[in-house]
């Protein structure tokens, strides 16, 4: 119990040399936020073709969806439907109407505005609208082809949706390293 006959002085010193080895010296604090800055830099480049692949995978999915909702409503309703997708204002939009409806006049949705159409995309055009048509039995009327989605940031990931039969059958798929039929999201 020999701490209580000290004086304040002593213990206030004391105090102070114990917390002041606590800290970080400043060239500790550089060399922390240094090896941080370094670690940022290795991952952001993977971090941001994981958030492209991350959005692409969404947006095919959503694409995917418009298409099949399209083929199920013309069943349904036992008219001609159609999927139509467009690049306005740089947003890719899509919209499911049915085919004697102008698609000027049709409700239309944003896919992620970090998307853009590829140049691989064969889809017909009419008017500067992409569209796939499914009649009363959910058959293709005549328009084969592949819309196909890529990052407005670059980078070579790629995803796509092929109406691929006349009967309208709808796939999805994905960049590959090999061309096939001149493209590579197959």
């Amino acid at each position: 119990m020999k701490l209580y006959i000290q004086s304040g002085a002593v213990l206030i010193g004391q105090f102070l040399n114990r917390s002041s080895a606590r800290g970080f010296t400043i060239l500790e604090s550089i060399v922390i936020v240094a090896i941080l800055g370094i670690l940022l830099a290795i991952m952001a480049p993977g971090w941001a073709s994981f958030m492209t692949v991350s959005r692409l995978n969404a947006a095919q999915a959503e694409v995917y969806q418009v298409m099949r909702d399209a083929q199920s409503t013309a069943r349904r309703n036992h008219l001609t439907w159609q999927a139509s997708f467009r690049e306005w204002n740089e947003v890719v939009q899509w919209a499911i109407h049915p085919a004697s409806l102008s698609p000027t006049n049709a409700v239309w949705k944003n896919l992620d505005p970090n998307i853009r159409l590829d140049a691989e995309t064969t889809l017909q055009t009419s008017n500067g609208v992409r569209r796939v048509q499914f009649d009363e039995n959910g058959n293709v009327n005549g328009q084969l082809g592949r819309l196909t989605l890529s990052g407005k940031a670059g980078g070579r990931t790629k995803r796509c949706v092929i109406v691929s039969t006349l009967i309208g059958v709808v796939r999805q798929g994905r960049d590959k390293p090999q061309m096939q039929d001149g493209k590579y999201c197959y």
